[in-house]
């Protein structure tokens, strides 16, 4: 009984950014946990490639082009969620981006571009998801793939670490909103995990060896280290938390 109300089977939904890295990870963790699952991105080839592995694994996995920053493309993608499974239970607001440079220096279209991607697109996609979950009377987790930089500003990502704050703050909001829907609304903190996001960072041997000396557990993340939470609050295991960032970061708050 305990280990039922951690599957994930008869759900289906969607992992934005699902092309690689972390979302590629969950999408992927989700459907051995029983889902269905909707993976979009920008890049098609990628998706394909992703959604072949996922299908793989036993379950369905459909990749749909989308660039969260156009409003057109999330209801193209929330209209072919619904389509393909005849209902929304989970979205997965992964898709971002990051741009680094010091303050003193950052420009308008990066700063813009990086807000876009982490802060506007992935609110009006929950709110496009809420509303189906809405319609059909159904309960629904939306979770946000928030940062360690939502609670610490970084160094060289201004952007990154205000719109990854700013996704924290509105998580708590549309959970207060939605919760007399039994829309729950939570986010993950990822630490530092090996992904083309953090590219830089890995090849800058100085720092690198700096936030890994930080890191309690001695190791930088893998995408595979989300899995977890991620099928916990995307589960019914999950039905009593909203509003809520789990971070998932190797013990690096705590230090």
């Amino acid at each position: 009984m305990a280990l039922e109300i951690f599957s994930l089977k008869g759900k289906s939904g969607i992992v934005t950014g699902g092309g690689s890295g972390i979302g590629k990870a969950i999408a992927k963790g989700l459907v051995q946990a029983g889902a269905e699952a909707v993976i979009a991105g920008r890049h098609l080839e990628r998706l394909e490639t992703a959604a072949k592995e996922i299908r793989s694994l036993g379950g369905p996995a459909v990749p749909i082009q989308t660039d969260i920053s156009k409003m057109e493309d999330i209801r193209h993608l929330v209209d072919q969620a619904v389509k393909t499974f005849g209902k929304i239970d989970f979205l997965f607001n992964n898709a971002g981006a990051i741009r680094r440079g010091p303050s003193e220096d950052f420009t308008e279209k990066d700063w813009d571009e990086v807000v876009t991607a982490n802060l506007r697109g992935p609110f009006f996609l929950a709110q496009a998801v809420a509303r189906v979950m809405i319609a059909q009377k159904r309960k629904g987790k939306i979770i946000n793939t928030s940062s360690l930089m939502a609670v610490q500003g970084g160094k060289g990502v201004p952007a990154y670490a205000a719109s990854k704050g700013g996704l924290a703050q509105v998580t708590k909001s549309m959970a207060n909103d939605w919760a007399k829907y039994n829309i729950l609304v939570n986010a993950i903190g990822p630490g530092w995990v090996k992904t083309e996001l953090t590219e830089a960072l890995q090849q800058d041997k100085e720092r690198y060896s700096q936030i890994l000396g930080r890191i309690p557990l001695g190791r930088w993340a893998d995408p595979e280290d989300l899995v977890g939470a991620a099928v916990f609050l995307a589960s019914d295991a999950s039905d009593y938390i909203t509003g809520q960032t789990l971070f998932v970061d190797g013990g690096w708050l705590g230090f």
